[in-house]
């Protein structure tokens, strides 16, 4: 396809991750995204991406297969002739405190969130070895970083991508790949939006801005650890949280 860099996002349907898709699309950048349902949201992000320039193309894929995301990758490069970001976006939550918590709960979170990115790391990373450059940002979450109550398995999963990140970027270092991951806070996505509103004024109130943050202020970050401005940055957790993590 095109000439100008490939940005490949898992779940970038909605959210954080479209916010990324545009974001990226808007710095020129071509984009590949995938999603696991939802084809119309898929499409939006299609057009938004579009709207600024960039060829994009949606895949839908299962990051907790590991045969999937081997095809992906490979279909990826072959369609783009190269990839050189990854986004490791993909996420889901199922929340509840630990003595109601079921192993099916605990796995689900820990395959989308860790071994997902694991995946798609590994597979990504052979690639970029070769071509002795790229950028790996890694989604994680305040939560990784501080811990909730309610959230042992979500927490477990984002520390493993901090761990994973670090890891990572010792290893690929040598090569010129930067690994890095943005640790979002309370953010505006249709997740958090439904909540119960007494429960969001109490988070709200441990947030020194006052405010929740937006989905753009997450794709500024992953844009600035893609570019060539964070060249010399590996290995570092950025949190987007308004000061949460203070």
């Amino acid at each position: 396809m095109g000439e100008k860099k490939l940005a490949l996002i898992t779940g970038g349907s909605r959210g954080i991750g479209r916010a990324v898709c545009v974001r990226l699309a808007k710095a020129g950048y071509d984009i590949a995204f995938t999603y696991s349902r939802g084809a119309e949201a898929a499409q939006e992000t299609l057009k938004l991406c579009d709207a600024e320039g960039a060829t994009a193309k949606a895949y839908q894929a299962d990051v907790t297969d590991s045969a999937a995301c081997t095809a992906l990758v490979k279909q990826v490069a072959e369609e783009f002739g190269h990839i050189d970001v990854l986004v490791n976006n993909a996420g889901v939550t199922r929340d509840g405190l630990i003595m109601r918590m079921s192993d099916e709960d605990f796995d689900v979170v820990m395959n989308t969130n860790a071994r997902g990115a694991f995946y798609m790391m590994r597979e990504v990373s052979r690639l970029m070895m070769r071509a002795r450059s790229g950028h790996i940002v890694n989604i994680s979450s305040v939560v990784g970083v501080m811990g909730n109550a309610g959230q042992v398995n979500y927490a477990a999963s984002k520390a493993a991508v901090i761990g994973m990140t670090k890891s990572l970027a010792r290893e690929l270092a040598g090569r010129h790949v930067n690994v890095n991951a943005v640790a979002p806070g309370f953010i505006k996505t249709d997740m958090t939006m439904v909540m119960d509103e007494k429960i969001r004024e109490s988070i709200l109130k441990t947030i020194p801005f006052g405010d929740m943050g937006t989905a753009e202020d997450v794709a500024n970050m992953v844009a600035f650890l893609s570019g060539d401005e964070s060249r010399y940055i590996t290995g570092q957790v950025f949190c987007v949280d308004g000061g949460m993590a203070i």
